[in-house]
């Protein structure tokens, strides 16, 4: 094989980014672009999908540039993006009905009321391992059906296509050939069966979503069809096949090489999510999802996973709306200033509470405030909020019977010592952080140059290099002081 790289386009809630991964698995190049988001009415928040598409090409372009490259030396696309996100459009056209109803959009609220007094909440739990909650897409595109003019008689005509990000970048790429998607993104939008690995289509009639408006659901390491250079204005003359679809937080547990059940990774970006791998069988736990984490080489693994609408997106809120962190304040050097919150608690309901409360109507305080509280303390509980989410999660995995002995963390916050160390102490176990923090990109990348023969699945644990290990130095009695402070700020927002 002639080609160099294996691509990776990692879309997600604020940036579209293209990885360059060069045959012994490093990363080479990369590109971003921002994707920001439409606040049509409070609490909607939407996305142009033709700008989103956009920012994705141009992120590609740029990532290329940078190395010389043309299609030619391209042996494999993987495509992972942010999660249940979606969209509908003209099959023939491919122009969008509507802007795409973005993950945290609370428009779907009254869709999400309806179906629970139709009883359906146990039907979501039961068949799809997720919730009768607006997070999810089920509601997304029933809100789509019912409230843009024309748009279900023209989808039960077969005129439409929907899917999540994923299937659009892909439509894209593809020229329109192509309308997939993966198990791993399916499974996140409570309409797909975990036990059959396909659409409920009992399910959809119930939310009144016509099936055929849905992407076929692949495995991970499908042949997903290929992107020829005049579908997209790159240069060179080979077409590239895209060979690898998986949801971020499913690729970042694969990057992360957790592939033994009960191995765990906590994700700091935007939002905050703990996946653990619960092997071949789902597995549902009280406030946490099951999801299908992949499905590569003919095998399916689950995951549980516990998702926090607010982490790494906090501390962008103290800087650019709260005001508490000047725009080149650094965030650990802030919140080092002073040796712990002197009582104070963030806890960051912007969007309601995820797992594992599901508190959707909870609103962000900030509690413990005294009259010696500064800036500094605030920041510094914002930090600390993130590690407190992940152990109300840990709580959940250990008492459903699914231990912890450490925790593999990634993303952008990951890069805090201070973090780090707080969630060590805050859980009690080590706390490993990568060389390459970048795992959602490596994850799908490896997934997409194994179908095409680069690499094997070891050869992942093979380069999975650690850069520090937290040990917990914290006393217990401590620790459960704090996390009882915690727990206290959490039952004065959603009030219980």
């Amino acid at each position: 094989m002639s080609a160099r790289y294996v691509v990776a386009l990692d879309e997600g809630s604020t940036s579209a980014r293209a990885v360059l991964v060069d045959l012994d698995g490093e990363i080479v190049a990369e590109a971003r672009n921002p994707v920001v988001p439409l606040f049509p009415r409070p609490r909607w928040v939407e996305l142009d999908p033709i700008a989103l598409w956009e920012a994705q090409r141009r992120s590609l372009e740029e990532a290329m540039s940078k190395v010389g490259a043309v299609t030619d030396d391209l042996a494999a696309i993987g495509i992972t993006t942010h999660r249940e996100t979606c969209l509908v459009w003209d099959r023939r056209t491919g122009e969008p009905v509507h802007p795409a109803l973005m993950w945290m959009s609370k428009q779907t609220d009254p869709v999400v009321a309806r179906w629970h007094l139709d009883g359906l909440d146990r039907e979501f739990r039961a068949r799809t391992g997720l919730f009768n909650d607006s997070f999810f897409s089920a509601a997304k595109l029933a809100w789509i059906m019912e409230n843009v003019p024309g748009v279900l008689e023209r989808a039960e005509a077969g005129e439409l296509a929907a899917g999540t990000v994923d299937t659009w970048l892909l439509w894209q790429l593809t020229g329109g050939r192509a309308h997939l998607t993966d198990h791993s993104e399916a499974s996140r939008t409570a309409l797909f069966s975990l036990e059959r690995l396909t659409w409920d289509e009992e399910l959809c009639k119930a939310c009144g979503v016509p099936p055929q408006i849905l992407a076929p659901a692949r495995a991970s390491d499908a042949q997903f069809g290929e992107m020829r250079p005049g579908d997209v204005g790159l240069p060179g003359s080979a077409a590239v096949p895209v060979t690898a679809v998986m949801a971020d937080q499913q690729a970042g547990m694969f990057g992360q090489a957790c592939f033994e059940e009960g191995s765990a990774k906590n994700t700091f970006g935007t939002t905050g999510v703990l996946t653990a791998n619960s092997g071949e069988r789902s597995k549902v736990l009280h406030g946490l999802t099951a999801s299908v984490g992949w499905t590569v080489a003919g095998t399916t693994a689950y995951e549980i996973e516990g998702v926090v609408f607010h982490a790494g997106q906090t501390l962008q809120w103290m800087r650019e709306r709260l005001g508490v962190l000047g725009p080149d304040a650094d965030v650990e050097q802030v919140a080092l200033s002073v040796p712990d919150t002197g009582g104070v608690y963030v806890v960051p309901a912007f969007a309601g509470m995820s797992a594992p409360y599901w508190e959707r109507d909870a609103h962000a305080s900030i509690v413990g405030l005294t009259l010696e509280s500064g800036a500094e303390h605030v920041v510094r509980a914002g930090v600390e909020a993130m590690a407190y989410q992940t152990r109300d999660n840990v709580e959940v995995l250990v008492a459903g019977g699914t231990p912890v002995p450490e925790l593999k963390v990634d993303g952008g916050a990951a890069r805090s010592n201070l973090l780090c160390q707080f969630q060590a102490d805050v859980l009690g176990v080590p706390v490993r952080r990568p060389a390459e923090l970048e795992r959602t990109a490596l994850g799908v990348a490896h997934v997409a140059g194994m179908t095409v023969g680069l690499w094997k699945q070891g050869d992942l644990s093979d380069r999975w290099v650690v850069d520090r290990v937290f040990e917990p130095e914290m006393p217990e009695a401590r620790r459960e002081e704090l996390y009882a402070g915690w727990q206290h700020a959490v039952r004065t927002v959603i009030g219980r």
